[in-house]
């Protein structure tokens, strides 16, 4: 079964080291309701309604040739610059198994870098064969509290926690992702409990990347003719005071992808 595709980006420099070409697949198991990318939450197409009355639909196939094809076009960038290919979504390894192996295993064929950006929620085998292919994972991580967790994005947190795990069996570079919403994820307790429970668990972290929360895509739930919820964006203040919290911990922190 061929996954969706609903963004296929060259030249992107947020998505891991050097120049990237990263692939969004259409699909994923959570609701989170700071998700500036609506249009990825849907495993099937659909159409978004612009201002001036016209309709896009969202999501198209690819085989994997096809996506090679389209990734081969930069290969010459990737190796100048240290970069290649980012799987994204949605959530990639939530996708057909066969499918995300056949173009992991022709990726590394071809040396080229592959990071996966990943929400956590997916088959733990995924993560552990996917590992045999991916340079680094890009590890979103909301909340380690299950309640909150559950409350925001409509999913539990034990998968989660369980892959993460799993990923530092694997001695897989993990690349946490922590997007900052003030009032939920923000505060003394809940950043020590994180940063506790992976150092408790031995969780092999080689960078942390705070994402402060943004309204950037929100129009996008009007033209899909769905509700949104609004959060307060953190300040420059509390963004410093979560870093300077955490670099108690790891010393590679940074801000903004």
């Amino acid at each position: 079964m061929r996954p969706y595709i609903f963004n296929l980006q060259h030249f992107s420099t947020h998505d891991g080291p050097g120049v990237r070409t990263t692939i969004f697949f259409k699909g994923c198991p959570l609701r989170c309701e700071w998700c500036h990318n609506p249009e990825s939450q849907l495993f099937t197409p659909e159409v978004m309604t612009n201002e001036d009355g016209s309709e896009q639909t969202v999501g198209s196939h690819y085989t994997v040739d096809e996506l090679m094809d389209e990734i081969l076009k930069d290969e010459l960038i990737y190796d100048q610059s240290g970069g290649g290919v980012t799987l994204s979504g949605g959530e990639v390894l939530a996708q057909d198994r066969g499918f995300i192996t056949d173009l992991l295993s022709r990726l590394y064929e071809r040396e080229i870098s592959v990071g996966i950006d990943t929400c956590g929620v997916a088959p733990t085998r995924m993560f552990e064969e996917s590992s045999q292919y991916a340079d680094f994972y890009l590890y979103d991580l909301k909340f380690i509290d299950d309640g909150m967790h559950r409350r925001y994005t409509k999913g539990s947190n034990h998968l989660v926690l369980r892959n993460l795990e799993a990923l530092a069996r694997c001695d897989a570079r993990i690349l946490l992702r922590l997007i900052l919403v003030p009032g939920l994820n923000t505060d003394d307790d809940a950043i020590e409990s994180t940063m506790l429970w992976l150092k408790s668990h031995r969780i092999p972290i080689e960078h942390v990347d705070l994402l402060p929360y943004h309204t950037y895509g929100m129009a996008k739930y009007r033209k899909l003719g769905r509700p949104v919820n609004i959060f307060d964006i953190p300040s420059d203040d509390l963004v410093q005071r979560v870093r300077n919290t955490i670099e108690r911990y790891y010393e590679d922190v940074t801000v903004g992808g």
